[in-house]
């Protein structure tokens, strides 16, 4: 970890790791996993301190999530340093249910919509993260109008069209109720993490906040389908308790995701 210049107290907590940087997921930030014979693999995330930054929400989620005994990573150390935010975690046993292996469908599906009801039973009186849609459209349009959004990376029906051209669609196809449990706010497989069959718990939670349950389910659905095909949405959403869910909306949180 010599290479990388660490605020307090992080050098004496990672005192003969190395450091291998992290090239999977969509996160602006930089992350870092660490590594230490004889030691638990540790996970190091930095941004740049500015108003788009990931890593404080992150932190604060993180603790209020695991005082819940939700299962996710320790927050090892967090500090503002040099204009850059610096979050230490403990790793999650196990590998993230994208790249754990060729689990069977039924096992996986039934795995999600056991972690997503658990997560989704917590009181939302109890949550101070707030992402209903009033605040969710208001941090897209700021993240718009910063430059923020990458249109090459819109979902493929989207593809081609400009960001102002979405944004206008977000604002105009608004879901007039909103459904609201405590989200994880990025639920796809990459984020649910599993160990010997069984589910150990959520990373990359900066997202997690009240908000419609379908912010939850619309994006493991998109997850479910790209990975084991359309077929098996409807056996994920009867297991979760929600065979019913509205097309239309899980199609506007899919829609939503595009600025995040």
């Amino acid at each position: 970890m010599n290479a990388i210049p660490l605020p307090l107290p992080f050098p004496e907590l990672v005192i003969g790791y190395g450091a291998r940087q992290q090239t999977t997921g969509l996160s602006d930030a930089g992350v870092f996993k660490l590594d230490a014979p004889g030691k638990s693999s540790l996970f190091l995330k930095v941004d740049d301190a500015n108003g788009f930054a990931e890593v404080p929400a992150e932190a604060e989620r993180l603790r209020w999530l695991a005082a819940q005994g939700i299962p996710c990573p320790e927050v090892l150390a967090f500090a503002v340093h040099g204009g850059r935010n610096w979050l230490l975690m403990s790793a999650l046993p196990g590998k993230d249910l994208e790249s754990a292996g060729p689990l069977p469908a039924e096992t996986t599906i039934a795995m999600i919509a056991g972690a997503l009801r658990t997560l989704h039973a917590l009181d939302v009186h109890s949550c101070p993260f707030d992402h209903r849609l009033e605040r969710r459209i208001a941090d897209a349009r700021a993240r718009l109008e910063a430059g923020l959004i990458d249109e090459e990376n819109f979902d493929g029906e989207r593809l081609g069209q400009t960001a102002q051209q979405v944004f206008a669609d977000l604002v105009a196809l608004r879901p007039t109720s909103e459904d609201l449990v405590v989200t994880h706010g990025d639920a796809c497989l990459p984020n649910l993490m599993v160990d010997g069959g069984r589910f150990s718990g959520f990373i990359d939670c900066g997202r997690l906040g009240v908000a419609d349950r379908c912010q939850d389910l619309a994006l493991v659905c998109r997850s479910i389908r790209a990975d084991f095909g359309e077929e098996w949405i409807a056996p994920f959403l009867a297991l979760y308790g929600k065979p019913d869910a509205d097309p239309a909306k899980l199609s506007y949180y899919q829609l939503l995701d595009e600025f995040f």
